[in-house]
């Protein structure tokens, strides 16, 4: 047990997080519902905090750009293997430009426990 919570605490064998969204492509100004699906490791970890980025890139200029964020507080306790889903909600703002060659979008998402790595996800959308 002590050295599966070792491990867990160096990211080996820790409760991994995957957003789900109902479609691939948005509209400036949607709302989009959804929900982060929470896989429990091999030990209990409790979660502080899932922190979501909507992140454009612009491969013409290699900039990239947090638009903005969601964030959700915790103090859940995510059991060994036990799968969870948290809502999601997320208003695209109107004044997102389109998708194009140069110019595209993800939502990173972190997952931080109290104790151990964090987990990451990432999620490519289209603005159309």
């Amino acid at each position: 047990m002590l050295l599966r919570k070792f491990m867990s605490r160096l990211g080996i064998g820790s409760a991994q997080i995957d957003l789900i969204l109902p479609k691939e492509a948005y509209s400036p100004g949607e709302h989009i519902n959804g929900y982060f699906l929470i896989n429990g490791g091999t030990i209990e970890q409790k979660i502080k905090r899932i922190d979501c980025d909507l992140v454009m890139i612009d491969q013409s200029t290699d900039i990239e750009k947090v638009i903005d964020s969601a964030t959700i507080l915790s103090s859940r306790l995510i059991l060994s293997e036990e799968l969870n889903k948290v809502s999601f909600t997320f208003n695209l703002p109107t004044s997102v430009r389109v998708s194009t060659e140069d110019i595209s979008y993800h939502f990173k998402t972190k997952l931080t426990f109290n104790e151990g790595v964090e987990s990451r996800d990432q999620d490519i959308i289209q603005i159309i």
